[in-house]
């Protein structure tokens, strides 16, 4: 059973308890956290606490127990998987289209985390043992760049580099209709649809969460528009959400676009094209780029022709 220690700053006062640790540990789920609470796995101040809804007091000290994860075995396979780049602590793996990040209900097998067994020596298991080496998650359907940790240090610092919005994260989107000016930023918090659990949607709520992007136009087509991304923070399907909200959705996202597409993109037209961050290590700043996948660029193509 993994032990995790938190302790509360003047930001977090009278906040729900659950929602803190949501925060904190973004590999879980608020709703594993609120089970997590109600099953007395949660201290503060050396006292369990049940209650999801406890508003946490300045300078509480929190303690979590994560308990290990039954029902699963994680096996090595044999996934094809680009890694960039590798040393002793952190690995750059360029995540292809399709592949689920981690095993779950209907997804034991076949997805990222059995492919990093196969493909690493070693990795990290701060994240619990389904996440073996997995500081921070890509959508099944968003293919690009992802950093690996390979031990729990590096897995530890990388986690806090993410929490403090230092790491540079560059997304490419292909997304519906011209957008009106050049660059620009929308800041618009997210939160649980109101109505459809499964999904994100810009909500002003105490339950929302700050999300901020950043956009650039690259190159402007007949209805399309190819926009660069940049994240100053990292909600669930931000990207997405974002600009479904600002009137252009993701080509492909049946989910925050038009359930009819025009194209069959199996998903979503985003790429994970850039990342740069400072070595948990060696605290030298790395910055990788990688190529737009073939599914991208002949969309390009296409698009440009018709």
């Amino acid at each position: 059973m993994k032990e995790n220690i938190i302790n509360i700053d003047s930001q977090d006062v009278a906040s729900r308890l659950d929602v803190v640790l949501t925060r904190f540990l973004e590999n879980h789920t608020r709703s594993y956290i609120q089970n997590l609470i109600r099953s007395k796995y949660v201290y503060i101040n050396g006292e369990v606490v049940i209650k999801p809804g406890y508003k946490v007091k300045y300078n509480d000290s929190i303690k979590i127990y994560i308990p290990k994860e039954q029902g699963i075995d994680i096996l090595e396979d044999n996934i094809p998987l680009e890694i960039v780049y590798e040393d002793y602590d952190i690995g750059i793996i360029d995540k292809p289209k399709g592949l689920v990040v981690h095993p779950g209900p209907g997804n034991q097998a076949g997805t990222l985390a059995n492919a990093l067994l196969y493909h690493f020596d070693s990795l990290s298991d701060y994240g619990g043992e389904l996440r073996p080496g997995i500081v921070h998650r890509l959508d099944k359907d968003t293919s690009g760049l992802m950093v690996i940790a390979k031990n729990n240090t590096a897995h530890q610092r990388l986690s806090e580099e993410f929490k403090q919005r230092r790491v540079e994260r560059i997304y490419w989107a292909l997304v519906e209709r011209n957008i009106k000016n050049d660059s620009g930023t929308i800041d618009a918090p997210i939160s649980r649809h109101p109505t459809n659990r499964k999904k994100m949607a810009v909500v002003e709520s105490s339950s929302s969460r700050i999300a901020i992007t950043h956009y650039r136009v690259l190159n402007r087509f007949a209805g399309y528009t190819l926009v660069e991304l940049r994240l100053e923070t990292g909600r669930t399907h931000q990207i997405r959400v974002h600009m479904s909200y600002f009137g252009n959705p993701v080509v492909g996202d049946s989910v925050y676009g038009s359930r009819r597409q025009k194209f069959n993109t199996h998903g979503q037209v985003l790429h994970a094209k850039g990342l740069g961050f400072i070595h948990p290590k060696t605290r030298e700043y790395m910055k990788f780029e990688g190529q737009l996948p073939r599914y991208f660029s002949e969309l390009i193509k296409i698009i440009k022709s018709s």
